[in-house]
């Protein structure tokens, strides 16, 4: 019996040793740049490592997420380290190598950025941030920028969230003093700011705090749920940004529109005048009123709001359209009451009237037309005013537009 357990032990004692020399012949090819060594070492002992220790378990598991960081398949490696980790290995160099780990995802995901690979960048940042949630929290809120690069907007949408959660500032803070050599301002990191304070190297020793991003990340919450049709959680999400920064012109223009959406267009009209409070020389606000107004058939201040969006834009080509549309939306009515006239003299009379109305508002767009086509030969306006001239019997004007015309 006891020389049973003794054979026990030494075939055990020698199985042991063996895994332990499989994993450093592995553990040597790798550092010596063998990756592809490394892998068919351990393939080819997988049965030996079946009845493996914790520890040279352990140890195979922590090679084998080296092996996957080397490959950049950043994901297994990681999941390779927590698993090393967690089951309670240690090695001097897991610190550095975690780091390691973070340096390289985040290296792949600035050129997956250069390259427009926003998706896959934004999801190597999330990972680069998970590695350690509290000292790479700047890569979630690339990963959120990048996501939203890449129209991921469901991804952008979950780390926003996860950045509101943790309410993330990313306030940040660089440091400045000028040369008394040159007189040029340098920039320091914290520690060659104290330092150099100390001496006479350096004057006008000053420090630039950035604003807190929170506002900015409610604010995009609310604006992906606006882009993805979500209107009931995006008007939440928007009143809690606006809360958090009422004078910001896009959350202002994003409620607005979903104003629109809800068909609530006496809300839209009051946020796009408090808008117009804020930028009350963007050409686009006034425009956008005077669609609205359009819309609900005031006319009057329809025209208004073309006519200043004009004013502030002179190259605003839409406005002199709408401007345009807006006039000759009057002329379907003489038509209407001028086909719906008799052979009396009454009607004859009547009919010459409307006749003139209606020339009238052709005579009111031609400078209108005249001026969109001069800024860019506009196609459009080109067309109406053919069509204008041969009905006011321009014959010159007609054919100047024909002229213009692309076929």
């Amino acid at each position: 019996m006891k020389t049973l357990l003794n054979l026990i032990l030494i075939l055990s004692l020698t199985i042991s040793f063996g895994q332990k020399k499989e994993i450093k012949k592995a553990t040597k090819l790798f550092d010596a740049g063998d990756v592809q060594g490394a892998v068919d070492m351990l393939e080819s002992s997988a049965a030996l490592f079946n009845e493996a220790d914790d520890k040279i378990l352990n140890q195979k598991i922590y090679l084998e997420g080296r092996i996957a960081q080397s490959n950049k398949d950043f994901e297994l490696a990681f999941e390779k380290y927590t698993t090393f980790k967690n089951a309670g290995g240690v090695d001097s160099n897991f610190d550095a190598q975690l780091k390691s780990l973070t340096n390289d995802i985040v290296n792949v995901a600035i050129e997956d950025n250069a390259e427009k690979r926003y998706s896959k960048a934004a999801k190597n940042l999330f990972l680069a941030y998970e590695i350690d949630k509290e000292t790479n929290v700047d890569y979630l809120y690339y990963a959120a920028s990048s996501a939203v690069n890449g129209m991921d907007y469901e991804g952008a949408l979950k780390y926003y969230t996860e950045l509101k959660n943790i309410r993330y500032e990313g306030i940040t803070t660089k440091y400045f003093a000028k040369s008394v050599a040159t007189g040029e301002t340098v920039e320091f990191s914290k520690s060659e700011f104290d330092l150099y304070q100390k001496t006479k190297e350096y004057t006008d020793f000053n420090e630039e705090t950035s604003e807190s991003k929170f506002p900015e990340i409610v604010k995009n919450i609310a604006l992906i749920y606006a882009e993805l049709g979500d209107n009931e959680k995006a008007m939440s999400a928007v009143k809690e940004a606006r809360a958090e920064n009422p004078k910001d012109l896009n959350l202002i223009l994003t409620e607005a529109n979903l104003y629109i959406q809800l068909n609530e267009n006496d809300r839209f009209e009051d946020l796009m005048k408090e808008a117009i409070e804020q930028d009350p020389t963007n050409a686009t606000l006034y425009f956008n009123l005077g669609v609205v107004n359009a819309q609900r058939g005031m006319k009057d201040k329809a025209k208004g709001y073309y006519e200043k969006a004009i004013e502030l834009d002179p190259n605003y080509e839409s406005g002199y359209l709408n401007l345009v549309s807006l006039i000759l939306e009057g002329e379907s009515l003489i038509v209407e009451e001028m086909n719906s006239l008799g052979n009396s003299r009454a009607d004859n009379a009547r009919y010459d009237v409307l006749k003139v109305e209606r020339e009238n508002l052709y005579k009111e767009c031609v400078p209108i037309l005249e001026k969109l086509v001069e800024i860019n030969n506009n196609q459009e306006a080109i067309k109406t005013l053919m069509n204008i001239y041969g009905t006011l019997g321009d014959n010159e004007g007609f054919m100047k537009m024909k002229a213009l015309v692309v076929e």
